[in-house]
């Protein structure tokens, strides 16, 4: 997930800009927690300096956080119009009663916001309308790039303009901040274009339904796929919601125009196996995905089996193997072929490989470099290239950084707080607040509930009731519960007089007691709750 911020001003009384504000989605480590978001605490303080809000593209982890955290910030947001359509929708999804003031900045477009004098400068990426952003100062300009490469032929849109990133190095750039993602493949990340003859060719060997999942926001797959599909004689259905509102929101803004409508699921129900071709969310193994309810036998439109083939049109995001795994061994059981960019050209990446980056750098020749988008051994890797590209200074960052770029040579100067919030249900909560703590404890360790009923001396007036999930067997239930309620019993009694008249005596006495047996028995340390019921 990416939220920047770039200050202008002297220090302790900055104008600030947001350059994207997204999402990443939780994993096997995050059981429960479907969608984490980056805490916006140290610019929520600052708010009456922020100008504004500009997104570079329209993926998740660059615009996803919008709808839940801008109630905080409350400033104009920019982008350009595939990208608001994007985000208008999931406004009216996610947060119906923001009254957020989005304004279209047309491709190329040359704005102001607040204090910054900005300029859009096209790339190409795995959906359309991706751009860099250049921010004119007094101290010189910085350019940001987002996620890019330099692709030839990209189906959709246009190509990069490169003459207005040699425009922009040749009037001079102080600090490029680029992406880091494909730092250590070597070459030029393959065209979209030409994945087209190769994903007819695989689907041309497939004998019974075919399923081809992706990242749904890549709409010239989307094409591509169509075109593969129509030259075998397939009709084509779209199976997962954010499909059908990426498919919207790019007919809307003039893509897709010459593509007839794509079938819903259940219209193409009755078309013979061999003539269909479904396009499926969830790629990543997401459970609640269309492709994981069909691996399943959950959908209920949609079934696959012996004969059918899955394409993954993916790459496998890290952290997510796991996920991945189980969702092709399900797929696998059933009968289904699993094809993979392991196993055929399938897929191509949306960012930029070596010879891109040293592309990028001969163009902007910058003079510091900031890696960014990647793990840290991707950041280190960069900054190595960005020197051995001439760059004079690389600055390696990690989260909460705060980098001066000018005057003076460029250092992290501070630590800004950071941290992750976590959408739970309705409500947005630290991912180290107590209710997470509890339910991971609870998860891992079982839970324990005793109620116990006593009179005004403290003694025993009905039997303690127990209940226990996530630590006891079947068979274990009645001697363990009357070993738990024994022990109890024996530590409340050996209360003297004041103690047992003291109802938060009692109730740590008990849970004391309650704690010790399930370490000394199961190894494990419950979220112990006890009722105490005085009579």
């Amino acid at each position: 997930m990416n939220l920047n911020l770039y200050g202008l001003g002297p220090e302790g009384d900055e104008d600030w800009l947001i350059v994207d504000m997204g999402v990443t989605f939780g994993d096997d480590s995050t059981p429960g927690i479907d969608i984490i978001l980056p805490d916006p605490e140290f610019i929520e303080q600052r708010r009456d300096r922020l100008a504004g809000i500009v997104l570079t593209h329209g993926h998740e982890d660059h615009l996803g956080a919008v709808p839940y955290l801008w109630s905080r910030l409350k400033c104009p947001v920019y982008a350009t119009p595939f990208t608001a359509e994007l985000l208008r929708r999931k406004l009216e999804q996610d947060a119906p009663g923001d009254d957020v003031e989005l304004i279209e900045v047309s491709l190329s477009g040359k704005f102001e916001v607040g204090p910054f004098r900005l300029e859009l400068i096209t790339l190409t990426h795995s959906m359309p309308e991706p751009n860099a952003v250049v921010l004119r100062t007094p101290l010189g300009n910085v350019l940001h790039t987002g996620d890019w490469k330099f692709d030839p032929d990209p189906v959709i849109g246009p190509t990069a303009d490169e003459a207005a990133l040699k425009a922009i190095g040749d009037e001079g750039v102080l600090a490029a901040i680029g992406d880091s993602t494909n730092v250590f493949v070597e070459g030029s990340s393959k065209s979209e274009a030409a994945l087209l003859d190769s994903l007819t060719e695989v689907i041309s060997e497939c004998r019974g339904a075919v399923a081809v999942t992706g990242f749904a926001s890549n709409v010239a797959r989307l094409q591509t796929i169509f075109q593969a599909a129509a030259a075998n004689g397939r009709a084509i259905s779209l199976v997962g919601r954010s499909l059908w509102r990426i498919n919207a929101a790019a007919r809307a803004t003039g893509y897709l125009a010459d593509l007839p409508p794509f079938l819903e699921a259940e219209d193409a129900v009755d078309i013979p196996k061999d003539q269909v071709l479904y396009v499926c969310t969830g790629s990543q193994g997401e459970p609640r995905a269309a492709l994981s309810r069909i691996a399943s036998g959950n959908h209920r439109h949609v079934e696959l089996g012996e004969g059918d083939a899955v394409i993954f049109s993916s790459r496998i995001i890290p952290g997510n193997e796991l996920a991945i795994g189980r969702l092709q061994n399900q797929l696998v059981r059933k009968g289904v072929r699993v094809i993979t960019e392991m196993d055929h050209f399938v897929h191509v990446s949306g960012h930029p490989a070596r010879e891109e980056l040293v592309r990028m750098y001969q163009h902007l020749r910058p003079q510091i470099a900031i890696p960014v988008h990647g793990e840290q051994r991707h950041l280190i890797h960069h900054a190595e290239l960005a020197r051995a590209c001439q760059v004079p200074e690389a600055v390696l960052v990690e989260n909460g950084s705060v980098v001066r770029l000018a005057p003076g040579n460029a250092a992290i100067i501070d630590e800004a707080p950071v941290g992750r919030l976590i959408l739970d249900g309705a409500r947005i909560l630290p991912m180290d607040s107590d209710v997470i703590r509890d339910r991971f404890r609870v998860m891992y360790n079982g839970d324990v509930a005793l109620t116990l009923v006593i009179d005004e001396e403290g003694e025993l007036v009905a039997e303690p009731q127990l209940t226990t999930h996530g630590l006891l067997d079947e068979d274990e239930v009645e001697y363990a519960s009357a070993e738990v309620i024994a022990d109890v019993r024996e530590a409340v009694a050996d209360l003297d007089d004041r103690d047992a008249i003291d109802d938060r005596v009692v109730h740590e006495t008990a849970r004391l007691a309650i704690r010790r047996y399930f370490r000394s028995t199961h190894g494990k340390r419950p979220v112990i709750t006890v009722h105490v019921v005085r009579v």
